[in-house]
């Protein structure tokens, strides 16, 4: 199309709906921050490290109205395999077997494979197997890990739990949750973090206590441990977040993306916590998941979440996280946690604002010869454009969007060829609206 063929005449408001647009709506999903926002910001307390922060100011920032406490070393049992057919278990020296019925079997330094029978050397070991080290670490499929191992037949499968105690696991921990290179003070505030979350975890009724990740806390095993990291679970031995003397959970993330979130805005049905509330995250920003967005067409938001949207309203709550989603389609409404939302999106995080763009129309009001007005809906962003497809297949901008109050716009073009049309902003830009031309 000659660019001479194009002129935008016109910028007003229409009376179209923007429930008309599935086919070519734009959603863009901004978001801030990994993880759920709750407690502790770890890019945040690093930030504040920079910035001359001890741990305990650091944790008294995140965990306001606790206070620093002592426990005990009590024994974590982490699940590190389920489902498994066949293990892999050794060490670099010699280690020992008991079975369920008592039996000890010392065996060299070596590696040893367990299929679903437990056979050793010809004979069945009773499960659940405990295998304890000598003086070196015991490994599981090379990975080296302290404490015991256990193997726990059932369902025609292993799983493995490893048993260690409380230091020793978060020796594991704290390199795992946090980037190396970060300050020694934040690493001490993830010492106490963690210390504190794992023990109100501890469920010894259970076959196991906490994963070996994100759904407990990352737990990577002897690989992960750094001289500085063991050096801030040491320094901070014992210590524990305590409310009114009892041990608090500890929920940390990676960033908060700008403030915290208060618990019950986040986990559906928890109550109010004190030491859980919204606070200032002012120092996060080095975070690589500061900013983040998503783009999306209604179809693929549709495809996404198994059902027909054609808009999306979203509620924040006091912090700015999402607390509900309102999903609009052709046949009513449906409401779902924001929760729910972000895990069915993969989102980073639930602090998130949904806009919308959308082209809902094109007609020629005076005839078949008179100018093309384009119609579109924009709500909750700037910066929208028009643009129109070149012969050669190329996108040129042909207006600026200026949308009414009620996020309604339409565009008078004078086009005479057939092409396509399409809202862009941010350099995104929306799937096409093909438009025929003049008679």
């Amino acid at each position: 199309m000659h660019r001479r063929a194009l002129l935008a005449l016109v910028v007003a408001g229409c009376l179209c709906s923007p429930a008309a647009a599935l086919a070519e709506s734009l959603f863009l999903i901004k978001g801030s921050g990994w993880g759920n926002g709750v407690g502790m910001s770890q890019w945040g307390a690093e930030g504040y490290a920079t910035h001359g922060w001890d741990y305990r100011r650091i944790l008294a920032h995140y965990y306001p109205h606790t206070a620093l406490g002592t426990a005990t070393d009590p024994s974590v049992r982490v699940l590190l395999e389920e489902k498994k057919t066949t293990v892999a278990i050794g060490s670099s020296a010699p280690f020992l077997l008991v079975d369920a019925r008592g039996r000890k079997v010392h065996v060299p330094a070596r590696t040893l494979r367990f299929g679903i029978r437990m056979r050793l050397g010809g004979h069945p070991l009773v499960p659940p197997v405990t295998v304890n080290p000598g003086v070196q670490p015991l490994s599981l499929d090379g990975a080296a890990f302290r404490g015991t191992l256990t193997l726990v037949r059932g369902g025609g499968a292993f799983s493995v739990v490893n048993t260690v105690p409380l230091e020793l696991y978060l020796r594991a921990v704290v390199p795992s949750e946090m980037p190396r290179g970060w300050l020694l003070p934040a690493y001490e505030a993830q010492a106490v973090a963690a210390r504190s979350y794992v023990l109100t975890t501890l469920n010894p009724p259970a076959p196991f206590d906490v994963y070996r990740d994100s759904r407990s806390q990352v737990y990577a095993g002897l690989a992960a441990e750094t001289s500085v990291t063991n050096d801030a679970v040491d320094s901070t031995t014992g210590q524990v977040l305590t409310y009114e003397g009892r041990v608090v959970t500890a929920f940390y993330d990676s960033d908060a993306g700008g403030r915290t979130a208060a618990v019950e805005d986040v986990y559906t049905g928890r109550s109010p916590e004190p030491y859980l509330v919204s606070v200032s995250d002012p120092y996060d920003s080095p975070s690589p998941y500061r900013h983040w967005r998503l783009a999306l067409t209604a179809q693929g938001l549709s495809s996404r979440l198994g059902s027909g949207v054609e808009d999306v309203r979203v509620t924040h709550a006091r912090s700015g996280v999402a607390t509900a989603v309102e999903l609009l389609g052709r046949h009513g409404h449906t409401l779902m946690t924001a929760t729910d939302f972000q895990q069915r999106l993969g989102l980073r995080s639930p602090r998130f604002s949904i806009s919308v763009v959308a082209l809902t129309g094109a007609s020629r009001p005076d005839g078949s010869r008179g100018p093309l007005q384009v119609r579109g809906f924009v709500r909750g962003i700037g910066g929208v454009v028009l643009q129109a497809r070149l012969r050669n297949g190329s996108w040129r901008q042909v207006a600026h969007v200026h949308a009414r109050a009620d996020g309604r716009f339409v565009v008078t073009l004078r086009s005479r060829a057939a092409t396509a049309y399409r809202v862009a902003v941010e350099r995104e830009a929306g799937p096409p609206l093909e438009v025929g031309g003049r008679r």
